[in-house]
């Protein structure tokens, strides 16, 4: 099992009756945090463990996924720190450039401000000043939920460390040409006006119009249709299939745009699908990136007609107009000349949407700094597919190929202040200079610097390295470098997993940033539906924690995550955590009562009863079980095997069949409360991970030991005992059976019955005290009269049920019940002797009557041999 290195000073038995977390857990937290705990110490021998906290935003508070992903990592973490190893949990936040800039800029709003008003550099300051007032709440509610970080090694992605990280590699990837500047096609927001990236548009099913609209006139004229009629202004072409007949005779001409008065071609591009509408589509290079790729290859003007608000800034009558208005003023003026051929409202279709602020998305040709992702993308995928990274579940790695195998050039530059300004400087003679942290930026009248910031996922792409250092070779890089494992949600396999994979990869000489990539699904209510804000169903976690503590919610977390598949969750089941949770203390208040304890060596096996060698080969069992789980990423298993072993092996069985040893005394029950104190003492250590506080509290009480953070993870000592095992498994039968019967009989669970046990021919001889005590059986006494027996496995328990039951009755309810059993038996068996029947049935049907066979046959045997057992009339 495991060695109790620490020297136990004498264990208190007083544990208040209750558990109360609120009591308990904060001034926990605070002392492990105040030990140093959870500190790592670069200079140790002792083996690595790494793990990075996927970065909260800084205007983010603890949500239900972030609780569960903490819980999982937490364990981790815990665990590792147990078994020996150098554990670093590393903690940061991350600036958040668009959120957070919106957030400053709402505040400024109300003073009848914008950030125009201040300046940059004024606003910054005031970014930085919110920050330091009321950023970064979600560490406090870490705090609340028990995460075991690294606090002194906080970091944030625009402190300087991290800051001459950003500028570094961004001079590395300019210099080795994998940075360039160009202009194309990005998704923009008009409210938040900047670019942001194709992975943080959302999409949804909008209700919109689809107008079909004629170009041109006669035999030259062609049917485009469109859902944005408002920039057919920008129209530079119109293209068909170069093998669609119908069109042949246009390829190469000009027709009029309508409205406009410009002749534009009509060209021919494989990209047109001739079997999609009419087969013609319009060509608006500057507003489509489809569009634009047809422009680049006929060389197509690019012409913008919105501003970066969404404005039209085209064709004089249309001028000034938000892009909805112009769509539907545009579509009048089509309809008055008589080009509208087919009008389609309202017709659903996806739309992009900022996932920010939520504005629909529009796609605008603008100069952007772009990542030449080819080279960074290949090496990412072989990583994988050389097997030096792993996927946790390995079918995830199909969504993680599709991704990196089809990257695009990433668009990095943002139309914003707060975040990391892109350092590169242009001088008054067209010079372009990239400058590195260690270099000094252009002097003299006409140089400036960009005025763009990086994408907030350039700086958190970093993270697994430049939170230890680098690009300082500092003992941190050196130690914890490349991370363990990655804990994280499938939904940013492609935000940050893609992005630490290649900037890993290409900083660290082709080191990965991990090992492991372990991905856990989203967490859902009960019902299996998204939590939204908006559908009425998201949850406070620590509304939760309030109620029934961080122990409570942990479990319920850790139990409903399988790897990869997302997590229902309801109140409810935080209830029946909290009910495990007080389980535990009472179970370990029995217990302490009655003597158990850590001290001295544990009896030599020939000393032991069967009772206290079944617990021990069952628990060594579990230790070997949950180390398997663990190291699969199995949360949900290994919470349930630790569950099940402590409330129905320890509690429901072994401290039950422990009783009749315990109020006896002697030997046997001094030897049965060592066992007891072992079994205690190791299930606490395994359950620590996951509820750190409520077995913190008990272990530390039962043991006399500092600390179960500290504590020695469990080993299996190879104890097996299989005859002990069926020897406890026999009792467990016999007494499963006899309570079933006395359910049945409608008996009162604590209501005693005179009853006389058969146990010759069985090893449950020694076990008859303690059989009494659970099936609430008194002595025979004078007069007793077997009125019901019952066979078990070898043994027999005769019961004197006279003065509890109405017989008679009892003997029609199940005469009745088995009359139904066998009519159930026969018209299962009539079916299944048809053969014309059997041969047309599918097989899930032949298979369910089969079910309904069994459990037929099943209980007309129970209903026989219940009628059996009870006296004749």
């Amino acid at each position: 099992m495991t060695e109790n290195t620490q020297t136990p000073s004498s264990p208190n038995s007083e544990l208040p009756t209750a558990y109360t977390p609120a009591e308990v857990e904060g001034k926990l937290y605070e002392r492990w945090v105040e030990r140093g705990y959870f500190e790592a110490d670069a200079k140790s021998e002792k083996p690595p463990y790494t793990i990075v906290i996927p970065p909260p935003n800084v205007t983010g508070s603890l949500h239900l996924g972030h609780a569960f992903e903490h819980t999982l990592i937490d364990a981790l973490t815990r665990r590792k720190r147990m078994q020996g190893f150098e554990t670093l949990w590393q903690p940061g936040m991350d600036h958040a450039g668009i959120a957070t800039q919106n957030v400053v800029e709402r505040e400024l709003a109300k003073e009848g401000k914008s950030r125009h008003d201040l300046g940059r550099e004024a606003f910054v300051e005031r970014v930085w000043q919110w920050k330091g007032e009321s950023g970064g709440q979600i560490s406090g509610q870490m705090r609340r939920l028990g995460d075991g970080v690294d606090w002194s090694r906080e970091r944030f992605t625009m402190d300087e460390g991290l800051s001459e990280a950003v500028q570094t590699i961004f001079k590395k990837l300019y210099d080795d040409e994998l940075i360039y500047r160009a202009e194309r096609i990005i998704n923009w927001c008009p409210r938040c006006l900047t670019a942001i990236s194709d992975i943080e548009v959302e999409y949804q099913d909008d209700e919109g119009e689809l107008v079909s609209i004629r170009y041109g006139d006669g035999d030259a004229s062609i049917v485009v249709a469109t859902t944005r009629a408002e920039t057919m202004l920008g129209d530079t072409a119109v293209a068909v299939h170069p093998e669609d007949e119908r069109y042949q005779h246009l390829v190469g001409t000009e027709i009029e745009l309508p409205l406009t008065g410009r002749r534009i071609p009509v060209v021919a591009d494989e990209h047109v699908d001739p079997e999609f509408g009419t087969g013609a589509v319009k060509v608006t290079p500057a507003h489509d990136p489809n569009d634009f790729e047809i422009g680049q290859r006929h060389g197509l003007p690019n012409l913008a007609v919105m501003d970066e608000h969404a404005i039209i800034t085209a064709h004089g009558p249309f001028q000034g107009l938000d892009r909805l208005e112009a769509r539907s003023t545009i579509v009048a003026a089509l309809r008055a000349e008589g080009r509208i051929v087919a009008e389609k409202r309202p017709y659903t279709h996806s739309v992009g949407h900022c996932s920010r602020c939520k504005t629909t998305i529009e796609p605008r040709l603008s100069m952007q700094w772009w990542v030449k992702v080819g080279p960074l993308a290949k090496a990412a995928g072989d990583a994988v597919r050389d097997g030096r990274v792993k996927i946790h579940p390995q079918e995830m790695e199909k969504r993680y190929f599709d991704w990196v195998d089809n990257l695009h050039d990433w668009c990095i530059s943002r139309q914003l202040w707060w975040g990391h300004r892109i350092p590169v400087w242009y001088g008054p003679n067209g010079e372009v200079v990239c400058v590195g942290p260690d270099e000094q930026p252009p002097a003299g009248e006409g140089w400036t610097q960009d005025t763009d910031v990086l994408d907030t996922w350039f700086s958190s792409g970093l993270w697994p390295f430049s939170t230890l250092g680098w690009p300082n070779q500092t003992e941190s890089l050196a130690k914890f470098y490349p991370n363990s494992v990655l804990v994280t949600g499938y939904d940013i396999l492609f935000f940050w997993v893609a992005r630490m994979m290649m900037f890993g990869l290409y900083a660290m000489d082709g080191t990965p940033p991990f090992h492991t990539i372990a991905l856990h699904g989203m967490v859902r209510d009960e019902r299996g539906k998204k939590m939204s804000k908006s559908f009425g169903n998201a949850v406070n976690p620590l509304d939760w924690m309030d109620r029934y503590g961080s122990d409570a919610v942990r479990f319920t977390l850790a139990r409903g995550a399988n790897p990869g598949v997302d997590v229902p969750i309801g109140e409810d089941w935080v209830q029946a955590s909290s009910k495990f949770a007080n389980k535990i203390w009472n179970a370990t208040r029995f217990a302490l009562m009655n003597g158990a304890t850590i001290e001295g060596e544990l009896p030599a096996v020939e000393e032991m009863s069967a009772t206290d060698r079944w617990i021990l080969s069952r628990l060594n069992k579990t230790v070997a079980e949950v180390d398997a789980f663990y190291d699969d990423y199995q949360f949900s298993k290994l919470s349930d095997s630790l569950y099940h072993f402590a409330w129905d092996e320890v509690f429901d069985w072994y401290v039950e069949l422990s009783k009749t040893t315990f109020f006896a005394g002697g030997e046997q029950a001094k030897a049965s409360a060592r066992v007891l104190g072992e079994v205690l003492d190791v299930m606490l250590r395994l359950l620590h991970p996951v509820v750190p506080f409520v077995t913190e509290t008990l272990w530390t009480t039962l043991t006399g030991g500092e600390s179960l953070v500290i504590a020695d993870w469990p080993k299996d000592s190879g104890f097996r005992d299989a005859a002990a095992e069926a020897e406890i498994e026999a009792v467990q039968s016999l007494v499963r059976e006899v309570r079933r019967f006395r359910r049945e009989q409608n008996l009162d669970d604590k209501q005693k019955v005179p009853g006389r046990l058969d146990l010759s021919g069985t090893t449950l001889g020694l076990h008859e005290a303690a059989i009494r005590q659970l099936l609430r059986l008194q002595p025979e006494g004078e007069g007793f009269e077997a009125t019901a027996s019952l066979p078990v496995g070898g043994a027999t328990v005769e019961l004197d049920l006279s003065g509890t039951i109405d017989i008679p009755a009892e003997r029609k309810r199940l005469s009745k019940d088995l009359a139904a059993a066998e009519k159930e038996k026969q018209q299962a068996e009539a079916k299944l002797g048809n053969e014309a029947f059997i041969a047309k049935a599918p097989d899930n049907v032949v298979d369910k009557i089969k079910g309904r066979l069994a459990k037929a046959e099943a209980d007309i045997a129970r209903l026989q041999a219940q009628l059996a057992a009870l006296p004749a009339a």
